[in-house]
């Protein structure tokens, strides 16, 4: 009861802000990953675009990376809310 109560919710708030970080570095490494290795991906389609000078398609694939990591930013400003009731949004 303890631990659940005043440990966990405590290293949780951590844990929370270690995934939100890391989403961005998935992120921008999804780039080199796909380009490195071949693998077809939206980070290797963006490389492809710049090669191509296919603007369009390079604000799409940027405003979508943003989109993904302001909506991973808002789950994870919730869940500390979720988590921590003294914290307010």
């Amino acid at each position: 009861s303890i631990l659940i109560n005043h440990v966990i919710r405590n290293s949780l708030i951590n844990v929370i802000t270690v995934i939100g970080y890391f989403t961005g570095v998935l992120l921008g490494g999804a780039v080199v990953t796909e380009t490195v290795f071949a693998w077809p991906g939206i980070g290797r389609l963006l490389i492809e675009s710049i090669a191509a000078r296919d603007y369009i398609m390079i604000q799409g694939i940027v405003i979508f990376i943003a989109m993904i990591f302001i909506f991973v930013n808002l789950i994870v400003d919730i869940t500390y809310r979720i988590i921590d009731p003294r914290v307010r949004l």
